[in-house]
């Protein structure tokens, strides 16, 4: 049993500011931090883990299906491939555009409700958002219209994958956090294949007198709002709950895991390892990310983050309108996108293998370097099978650099900031996906599929430099430890 409490100040080594609190509280929160740290990564852990996935998935099948119904809206009459403007509103581009305007502003705004208010509030909150925008989406019948609503769908998806990043990194052990990660995107990205099958179905049809891509939108739709019941069972991140000196509930989770994991495994847990006292901050705002001990981390994710994006979703989001511009007709290109999706949750699987093994930063340098060499390679060739098996390369390798990226960036920042240190720095990467669509759309128009995968070769190589001269090293080690 603890004595009585002492009252004391604990600052923060960035001097971020720093409010009285008993050093009781400041050791119990350390301790909830050990124990999370020392527990195996289990079946009740993996579950967990697993129900986060589930309510992603629904995330990554509404920013997918971009690419998949895209066909859909330019034989619509809705948007056109391209335009004769930069910045034209009836091209396909803007549509493209909206998506990623909206998960700027839900990374950049809404990612940091997740400090103050918690990892579960935000993402659940999130899920119905996006949900409730993308149904409305589908009965648009204007350009307008869809675009606003799109606009809308990427406010939520923004706000929720800052959240479940931030969730995942402190629910898991140190020593299973890349796993961690890859199991998530392979759970997550299963959903590409299955928005690229659904389009290939839909597109092409108007089921019941409606065009087939609405169909394809309302199905994700339902499926969100029953996974948001199943994800009710999600307690919220103990880590968070010590930080803001709310023991009791941290340690009620955390114990209840604990029994959980002897249950199931049969045998004792070992004793936590020592972790410094955690200091509790009364606030953290913008201006801490750029105090001397994260303003260099903060560049250089933010310079990461500009360039990885117009290199990712320049392929993924444009694979069938690529195909197309090949000579491609619309239903074999959404069929041949399809199988090319298939890779996108075997990637991460077979990530798991090496995910710990290899450290962090490594694993982005060498899937950055793969997909600009693979991208060259596709844009020279006119086989179907040589394209479809280099589309397939292409997907193994961009999933390999978001799972090992999203856990990296999340280790860097400390649990009273994540959320809104990973959605600055995320939501660099929005503003340049939103131009990449008018750009790529541009390069298409001019230069062809060569120009486009030049553009994303150039990208992916000033990734390279930036992670593999910059990075730190962070796999096995501490939260604490990493970030501070």
């Amino acid at each position: 049993m603890h004595g009585p409490a002492t009252r004391t100040t604990v600052p923060p080594a960035d001097g971020s500011g720093a409010r009285a609190l008993d050093t009781d509280n400041a050791s119990a929160a350390a301790m909830i931090n050990a124990r999370l740290d020392r527990l195996p990564m289990s079946r009740p852990i993996w579950k967990l883990v697993l129900m986060v996935a589930l309510g992603a998935w629904f995330e990554i099948y509404d920013v997918f299906f971009t690419a998949y119904i895209g066909p859909g809206l330019v034989r619509s009459g809705i948007f056109t491939t391209s335009t004769a403007n930069f910045f034209g509103f009836a091209g396909l581009g803007a549509f493209v555009a909206a998506m990623f305007a909206g998960l700027f502003v839900g990374t950049l705004v809404f990612g940091q409700l997740a400090d103050r208010f918690g990892r579960r509030v935000v993402f659940m909150g999130a899920l119905l958002w996006y949900t409730a925008a993308a149904a409305l989406l589908a009965c648009q019948h204007s350009a307008e219209w869809i675009i606003f609503f799109r606009f809308l769908t990427g406010i939520g998806a923004g706000a929720e994958i800052v959240t479940i990043d931030s969730y995942t990194t402190e629910l898991v052990p140190a020593n299973s956090r890349g796993r961690s990660f890859a199991f998530l995107q392979a759970i997550q990205f299963s959903a590409v294949p299955t928005v690229a099958l659904v389009a290939w179905w839909f597109v092409p049809t108007a089921p019941l007198g409606f065009d087939g891509w609405r169909w394809v939108i309302w199905i994700g739709c339902l499926g969100a709002v029953a996974v948001w019941f199943i994800r009710l069972g999600l307690p919220e991140s103990p880590r968070w709950l010590a930080q803001r000196g709310r023991i009791a509930e941290a340690d009620a989770i955390v114990s209840r895991l604990e029994h959980e994991i002897v249950a199931r495994t049969g045998t004792s847990l070992s004793e936590p390892k020592p972790h410094p006292p955690v200091a509790q901050e009364q606030k953290v705002n913008f201006a801490v990310l750029w105090q001397s001990r994260y303003r260099g981390r903060t560049i250089m994710m933010l310079v990461f983050n500009f360039f990885q994006s117009i290199g990712y979703y320049g392929f993924a989001s444009w694979i069938p309108t690529l195909l197309i511009a090949k000579g491609i007709n619309v239903t074999h290109s959404l069929l041949y996108s399809f199988v090319i999706a298939i890779a996108n949750p075997i990637g991460p699987l077979l990530s798991m293998s090496f995910a710990e093994r290899i450290e962090r930063k490594w694993i982005v340098v060498g899937s950055a370097s793969a997909m600009a060499v693979i991208g060259i390679i596709f844009s020279k060739q006119e086989d179907a099978a040589l394209i479809v098996a280099l589309g397939v390369a292409m997907a193994l390798a961009s999933n390999c650099l978001t799972f090992s990226y999203r856990a990296y960036q999340a280790e860097l920042f400390p649990t009273r900031m994540r959320s809104r240190a990973i959605g600055v720095v995320y939501s660099i990467s929005r503003i340049s996906a939103m131009f990449s669509g008018f750009l790529i759309a541009f390069c298409l128009r001019d230069y062809g599929a060569t120009g486009v995968f030049a553009l994303i070769a150039g990208a992916m190589a000033i990734v390279v430099v930036t992670i593999g001269v910059f990075g730190p090293r962070t796999n096995g080690l501490k939260l604490e430890a990493v970030s501070g």
